[in-house]
């Protein structure tokens, strides 16, 4: 607003009755100063400045300054650069760039014409050039401003929401199969009490051992820090699966997962004995590992009736979060009854399986 004070010239020359037709010129200077300040306001609001009004403003704005120009010429050829500001508030990219040569082409076109100005004929034509560009370049970079900062929120929002998912996902499936066990071994310990007191206590001292890993994996879940295995996993199912009256049967081909690979197989296997133990009613549990330097698949089988969950891509909560993990990695989860009967969960994920978003790197 303040590079309006070029126009105090003009303003001058009306005062002081150097201007032809004073009131021609005060009302174009009006009508100039008026479409002025209503293009600079508009041209910091995206929608309005890209609306068909403000063009209309500019056009009409630059109509104003050639008849001022031409007219009165002298100090009144400063409404070129103040129009080329104009200009470089609503305009953009490559029409911004001819608008200002073509502009800065009449400037000093109009100036040699009149002969009149105080300084050279190019200077008006340099000044309306460098007005426009700048005003542009600096409306831009404050716009990029702006958009980066809009960015960063979305970006710390999306990684809090990640980070709750992650949270609420690890928690579920923790807590899920834990509590599966302990109600397992706690229904053992019950029926083996009034005939065999040890063993009973030895399933209650399986219990306190499973709470107090539970503690453990809940603490690493919290910090982000957990990083389970399929052969961890596979070795606590086989006394879960035992103290449920479920025989275990373990096969594997081809070379170890890598790491990633084999953490996210480690949650798929845990799901699944969550589900045999709590849903099923299986008396056989079987994992098939099939690996290859490209692929590799893990089958999951049981002789019940699985979680009474529709067949897709995912059945319960725990399946559906599982889905979402393998998925974001680049592999795919199916669960439903299986062929021959049972249930039948299939994990493939590609041999070098990438990071799942939301999960810290356990490095």
């Amino acid at each position: 607003m303040p590079t309006l004070l070029m126009g105090l010239g003009a303003f001058s020359n009306l005062l002081q009755g150097e201007t032809s037709n004073p009131w021609v010129g005060g009302l174009g200077l009006l009508a100039f100063n008026s479409l002025y300040i209503s293009v600079v306001f508009r041209g910091f609001d995206r929608r309005r400045r890209e609306s068909a009004t403000s063009y209309a403003l500019l056009a009409a704005m630059g109509a104003i300054t050639f008849g001022l120009a031409i007219a009165y010429g002298g100090n009144w050829l400063l409404f070129f650069p103040l129009f080329a500001l104009a200009c470089g508030t609503i305009l953009r990219g490559r029409r911004l760039g001819i608008c200002l040569i073509v502009l800065a082409g009449c400037a000093c076109a109009v100036a040699v014409w009149r002969g009149d100005h105080v300084s050279e004929p190019w200077t008006i034509g340099y000044g309306t050039l460098i007005s426009g560009g700048v005003t542009a370049a600096i409306l831009t970079l404050s716009e990029t401003v702006m958009e980066l900062r809009a960015t960063r929120q979305e970006l710390a929002r999306s990684a809090v929401e990640q980070e709750r998912l992650r949270f609420s996902r690890d928690l579920h499936d923790l807590l899920g199969h834990t509590l599966s066990v302990v109600v397992v071994k706690s229904e053992a310990a019950r029926r083996l009490a009034p005939h065999d007191i040890d063993a009973a206590l030895a399933q209650v001292s399986d219990i306190e051992s499973v709470g107090r890993q539970a503690l453990t994996e809940i603490r690493e879940a919290v910090t982000g820090y957990r990083q389970g295995s399929l052969a961890t996993e596979l070795d606590r199912a086989g006394p879960v699966l035992a103290a449920a009256g479920i025989e275990q049967a373990v096969h594997r081909s081809g070379p170890p997962p890598a790491p990633q690979t084999d953490a996210l197989l480690g949650w798929v296997a845990r799901e699944a004995v969550t589900n045999a133990v709590r849903h099923s009613g299986a008396t056989r549990c079987e994992f098939v590992l099939d690996s290859t330097s490209e692929r590799v698949r893990l089958t999951v089988t049981d002789d019940g009736a699985g979680p009474g969950q529709p067949v897709g891509p995912a059945g319960g909560t725990g399946l559906k979060g599982l889905a979402e993990r393998l998925t974001a990695a680049g592999g795919s989860l199916k669960s439903g009854p299986g062929p021959g009967g049972g249930f039948v969960v299939t994990a493939e994920l590609p041999a070098e399986a990438s990071e799942v978003p939301g999960e810290r790197d356990c490095g």
